[in-house]
Formats: C-alpha cells, structure tokens, sequence
C-alpha cells in the first residue's frame, strides 16, 4: 500500500482528531450528560470517575483535537487509559473484550502513539513550530 506513503503525516493528524473527538465525547457525557447517558452519574470532581477522569477527557480531547501540548498531553492521557483499564475493567475478567476495557486498551495506546510520534502537520503545534511537532 505504497500509494498511502505520501498521507502518512496527515493520516497522523486525522487518527489524532478523531480519537481526541471520541475521547472528548466521553468527557461530555460525564461532566454535562451529553450526549446523555442512560444511566446518568452526578458530576463530582472529589471521584476519579465521573469527576477528574471526566475533566482528563474534556480538557485532554479539547487540546488534543486542536493538536496543542500534543506530546505530554497524550502522554497524560495515555497513563490515564492505562489506570482506568486495570482500576476499572481488569477486575472484570480477563479479556478486554468481555471486560469491556478494549476501548481503553484503544485509547491507552493510540495515545501513547501520539505521544511518540507528535500531532501529525494539522495542528496547532506545528503551526506555532513547536518542537513537539517534529
């Protein structure tokens, strides 16, 4: 798939958006319960889920889609989705798919991608020139 070599810096922008949005969407559901949640949790930021993991996603995904602070910011959440997965869902069971932590196993490691790789050239940081970019 030679043909593809030429988008791969842009692919890189397009995966960071669209996973910051999915992510941003989980944020959204706890803090504002939008879109909303079948069974909706108060918001309370004193908890680590609904109230700082929420606040992680909604501030983390909202710079994430706008690609400033790319590198530590994805590399915060990356370690967020990591905590989650074995906080959360690994006392579950064994298998993500039946814990259902295969969304933070998901994000956990597309975040620690970005984090390696940079935002990809649509995005802030490389509009401003940051080294974080590169």
């Amino acid at each position: 798939m030679r043909f593809l070599t030429p988008w791969s810096d842009k692919l890189l922008s397009v995966l960071r958006i669209v996973t910051a949005l999915l992510f941003l969407e989980h944020g959204t559901q706890k803090i504002f319960n939008f879109p909303p949640a079948a069974t909706p949790k108060p918001y309370d930021l004193m908890t680590l889920s609904p109230g700082l993991a929420g606040l992680l996603e909604v501030v983390g995904g909202s710079l994430l889609v706008l690609g400033l602070f790319s590198r530590p910011v994805a590399f915060v959440l990356s370690g967020q989705m990591a905590f989650a997965y074995w906080m959360a869902h690994a006392k579950r069971g064994q298998f993500p798919v039946l814990n259902g932590g295969d969304g933070a196993v998901m994000f956990c490691f597309i975040f620690l991608y970005i984090a390696a790789a940079g935002p990809g050239p649509w995005s802030l940081d490389s509009m401003m020139g940051k080294k974080s970019a590169s």
